[in-house]
């Protein structure tokens, strides 16, 4: 359902309305018009107009059926079910009876506060971010109905109830459904308060905490579900775009002769980065560009980056302590404990390029208006309010002038999410220029070479430990590309060039060392960097679990020992550390096997992993045999659903522990296609046996935060099978050949 149609039609019926202020400028109000997105939503179409008390958030029809607005983007996490089954947690409202549409992009009701009102699915900060907004707007709504039953009654509302979908008085045994309110409710201009105190305590959930099936599963299953790659509008036709290998390239000489002469064809456009092809097929316009025949500006650095240097350039910096950075963390004073320490042990650890491989490449659908001054666009992105704002921008518009249809996303990891939403752009400006709507489209190809990338890093990290053995100091400086910069300027502006993509997870505020400095020296290479599944956490809780084990080696102590005594002020994480070493049966001895051991925390999120590993000594191939997680995120409001995202993250993690790389010569992409960019498959996939320990904290997050814990659990396995320390990832064979046959000749 359409929701520019939705925007369209609060607008005309506002004058009909009247709007009570609610928690973080969230409203709450009666129509007497109804969008038509919301009578859909009901499942009734012939629904009378009259039929519903609405508000941009919620509507309740008189024959009780709920319509919940959902914000977040769905891209296979769950938002779109988790996101209204919080409000309707608070309005103890019938599930049953709930039918969710997708918001519209208009931030200011719509916006997450976690985001500083962004429409932003991104980071596992969905739920995290709207939770208490959510709740507490639930929980005014139904403080509206109690008190238009009240006075329906006449009777005090501290003596009303509420079950599913009905206001209760006990006293005279009378009840009202929500529906029959629906038809008599009066909405006050101010919502009631509602204090912290007064929502539900976690024993009182219905819904939260339950496993409730996710509503858009039945129309994956059956084909009916619609992704902008499906999307057909009258007079449609498709573009495919050439663009510079290299960022900072244009097309300098354009042979375009072959290109037009393939029937379908019906002109190329030149852009500024590259060359677009409109064809009537899509077969016909990449078929077309490919026969382009174009040379191209080299203006920019980028041309002169690879992999190989970036790796050697970076690890001068690491190693060059008159470099400064940004602070990331400072607690006490790293740098003299270290100085005073008894032992100092030192480390490096480095990672590469990595691609997000989501199932659905890159495309979009947009219809510029003839005179170029409105457009309407269908698309799948993580940030409804960043691709309004980058198609206004790309035909010089006020944003009110873009309809936004937002689609179900194959896949983000963060790809969706980049501040100029350069797929949603071309299809604007082809659009425009081909007076039709136009569906961009990339292929495979395009959206590998033409990427854009979690970036290279290289690590160094310091450990002083005391006498007794204690860790009293730790240096952690981490130098890779720049993300925030290039991703989303906005905001690396507003965090003063602090890069927390990059930097996240450098921090280790639940691990008892009193001295501790983490810095970033972030390069501008200009390489095509982006947040990745996982984002800074992935490399940097690589470098920290890994260059632990080695601590731990060092002290010969026991791994899981050593970070129960990091833990010991900290029960939340001991419990999950515990929990998965009695899973996994930690300290047994293998055959040809051995377990390897990773705790983070990711943000709140409290996670431990133990991975069962086999080395093929002849082929240097790891292969994973078993996987054991513990995750607590707080409170889970879908707990089966937090378990099929580890699960997911996981996987995620085995393909950029093992196999997955990108390599840059001359600022371009070698790969070209999952045949050069191996991501797992089945057989490569492990049993994975995860807990999930739900406490009472506020939900932080489980997307993709079991991703980092796998590299370095896979990593420390290794080296409790071979005593060979992998300090990189991937962990190709070739790599794992080296590093045994190093270990060999240490011990010989």
């Amino acid at each position: 359902m359409s929701q520019p149609s939705l925007r369209r039609e609060i607008a005309i019926n506002s004058g009909r309305r009247r709007f009570m202020v609610g928690a973080a400028g969230f409203t709450f109000g009666v129509a007497v018009g109804v969008p038509a997105a919301l009578r859909l939503a009901s499942g009734d179409a012939q629904a009378a107009a009259n039929d519903f008390v609405a508000s941009p958030w919620v509507t309740i029809s008189t024959d009780g059926t709920i319509a919940i607005m959902s914000p977040a983007a769905e891209m296979g996490q769950g938002s779109l079910t988790s996101l209204p089954l919080i409000l309707a947690e608070e309005l103890d409202a019938d599930w049953a009876k709930v039918r969710i549409v997708p918001a519209p992009a208009i931030e200011k009701i719509y916006g997450n506060p976690g985001f500083g009102g962004l429409m932003y699915t991104a980071g596992s900060f969905a739920v995290n971010g709207y939770f208490t907004a959510l709740r507490t707007f639930g929980a005014q709504v139904r403080q509206v109905l109690i008190d238009n039953a009240a006075r329906q009654w006449n009777v005090p509302a501290s003596e009303i109830s509420t079950e599913p979908n009905a206001v209760v008085h006990a006293r005279s045994g009378r009840r009202l459904t929500y529906g029959e309110i629906a038809e008599f409710a009066e909405i006050p201009a101010k919502a009631p308060e509602i204090k912290p105190e007064q929502l539900k305590k976690t024993g009182e959930f219905r819904l939260i905490g339950k496993d409730v099936p996710r509503v858009e599963l039945p129309m994956k299953v059956n084909g009916s579900a619609r992704y902008s790659i499906d999307v057909q509008v009258p007079g449609m036709i498709y573009a495919a775009v050439l663009r510079s290998p290299v960022e900072g390239g244009a097309p300098d000489k354009v042979d375009d002769s072959a290109a037009r002469a393939i029937e379908g064809v019906i002109r190329t456009v030149r852009l500024p980065y590259g060359v677009g092809v409109l064809a009537e097929t899509p077969w016909a316009a990449f078929k077309a560009k490919r026969a382009l025949n174009v040379t191209w500006t080299q203006g920019g650095k980028a041309w002169s980056h690879s992999t190989g240097k970036g790796f050697k350039d970076f690890a001068a910096i690491a190693r060059d302590p008159a470099r400064s950075g940004i602070s990331w963390e400072k607690v006490g004073d790293a740098a003299g404990a270290l100085q005073q320490a008894a032992t100092v042990i030192e480390g490096e650890y480095t990672c590469d390029y990595a691609y997000h491989a989501q199932m659905e490449p890159l495309n979009s659908v947009a219809s510029v208006s003839p005179a170029g001054d409105a457009v309407e666009i269908w698309c799948g992105t993580q940030s409804q309010s960043m691709a309004v704002a980058a198609a206004a921008n790309a035909l010089g518009i006020a944003q009110e002038r873009v309809k936004f249809n937002g689609m179900l996303l194959g896949g983000g990891f963060g790809r969706r999410g980049h501040r100029d939403e350069e797929f949603v752009v071309e299809s604007v400006l082809l659009s425009k220029e081909a007076r039709r709507p136009v569906k961009v489209l990339w292929t495979r190809e395009d959206d590998l070479r033409n990427g854009r990338f979690r970036p290279i890093y290289v690590q160094r990290l310091r450990a002083g430990l005391d006498a007794s053995g204690r860790i009293v100091a730790w240096h952690h400086r981490v130098v890779c590309d720049q993300v925030l910069a290039f991703q989303d300027p906005v905001r690396y502006k507003i965090f003063k060039g602090s890069d927390g993509i990059a930097l996240r997870g450098g921090e280790l505020k639940t691990y008892d060392i009193p001295n501790r400095y983490a810095v970033g020296i972030l390069e501008d290479t200009v390489i095509r960097t982006s947040s990745l599944r996982g984002i800074g956490v992935g490399p940097t809780k690589f470098a920290i679990e890994a260059f632990l084990d080695e601590v731990a080696v060092k002290r010969g102590i026991d791994p899981v020992a050593l970070r129960l005594e990091l833990l010991k002020n900290f029960p939340r994480g001991r419990t999950v550390v515990e929990e998965v070493a009695r899973m996994a049966g930690w300290g047994r001895k293998l055959d040809g096997r051995a377990l390897g051991f990773a705790y983070i925390d990711y943000t709140g999120s409290q996670l431990a992993g133990i991975a069962e590993v086999s080395v093929g000594k002849a082929t240097g191939q790891i292969r994973v045999h078993n996987f054991w997680c513990t995750i607590d995120c707080g409170i889970a409001v879908q707990p089966d659903n937090v378990i099929a995202q580890t699960e997911s993250s996981i996987v995620y993690g085995l393909g950029l522990a093992l196999t997955e790389r990108v390599t840059i010569e001359g600022g371009a992409v070698q790969q070209q296609n999952f045949y050069d960019y191996p991501v797992p498959r089945m057989r490569d996939v492990p049993p994975m046996h995860i807990k999930l320990i739900p406490t009472d904290n506020h939900p932080t997050g489980a997307g993709q935060m079991a991703t980092p814990l796998i590299a370095p659990a896979i990593a420390n396995a290794v080296f409790q099978l071979t005593g060979a320390r992998i300090c990189h990832t991937p962990m190709l064979p070739g790599l794992v050949k080296q590093a045994l046959l190093e270990a060999e000749q240490r011990t010989a």
